[in-house]
């Protein structure tokens, strides 16, 4: 059974695998930074919550974009499961050629995200992440990463609405019946649902039309993504579990090199 470990701004999302297929996924928060035993434990506590024997875990894969927590997270694994991880970086083998500046800035998230999209779905294709941050990937039909976009997440922008008003209330994420809105949450619900609709549409489209690429799949991730893909013919796919399936798939190419 394999391990994979997504450290992402917000939340810290373990998936654990049988063949290829996700055989359960847990998630803790990332803000605080624990011991390796804090780490270790609480992890080997959440799979033996589903019954779950930790022997049977053969493997362990992270991907992180917040390096304090590696040093304590690496060393839990290593002391509660008997494993140690392959991290997700520099050297690591992706089967995707990184056409950037500096390749080495490109977070693992992303990077994990456009491998799954292309060895799932085919290229070329745009990848959308909605996390803490939103990134839009673009891939091309032979696997090179060729440019991307980031933004705000939806999370972000909502916060930053509420916390710099005096009078505006926090709300839940949702889509309002209307765009017509008639009461302050509904208008900050339309406000930012259909605003954050349509910034995607635009950047997808202003996407395929500067690489020439008009015959792209557009792939989406992350858990506030459901929403705008529910209310946009932009997006073909949704897949919750992208992110923790690219892992898989850098696993089974690095695994013979441990």
């Amino acid at each position: 059974m394999l391990l994979t470990v997504d450290v992402g701004n917000t939340n810290i999302t373990l998936g654990l695998f049988k063949e290829d297929k996700v055989f359960a996924t847990f998630r803790m928060n990332t803000q605080m930074v624990k011991t390796s035993d804090e780490y270790g434990s609480t992890i080997a506590e959440l799979i033996a919550r589903k019954n779950i024997n930790i022997n049977e875990i053969e493997d362990v894969i992270i991907s992180s974009v917040v390096p304090k927590v590696m040093y304590s997270l690496n060393n839990g694994i290593i002391k509660y499961f008997g494993i140690k991880p392959i991290i997700v970086g520099p050297g690591t083998k992706t089967g995707i050629r990184v056409k950037r500046t500096d390749p080495r800035e490109l977070g693992s998230d992303r990077l994990v995200d456009v491998v799954a999209a292309y060895e799932l779905y085919g290229g070329p294709c745009i990848v959308i992440d909605f996390g803490t941050a939103t990134t839009y990937d673009l891939v091309g039909a032979d696997g090179t990463f060729e440019a991307g976009v980031i933004s705000p997440g939806i999370k972000i922008c909502t916060k930053a609405l509420w916390n710099e008003t005096a009078k505006l209330p926090e709300i839940e994420i949702k889509k309002p019946e209307s765009i017509l809105a008639k009461d302050t949450i509904s208008c900050m619900q339309a406000g930012i649902v259909y605003g954050y609709i349509g910034q995607t549409e635009y950047i997808i489209e202003k996407m395929k039309e500067e690489s020439g690429l008009t015959d792209v799949k557009v792939v989406a991730t992350g858990g506030l993504g459901r929403i705008i893909w529910q209310n946009t013919d932009k997006i073909d796919i949704y897949d919750k579990e992208l992110t923790l399936q690219g892992m898989r798939i850098i696993y089974e190419k690095n695994k013979n090199n441990k």
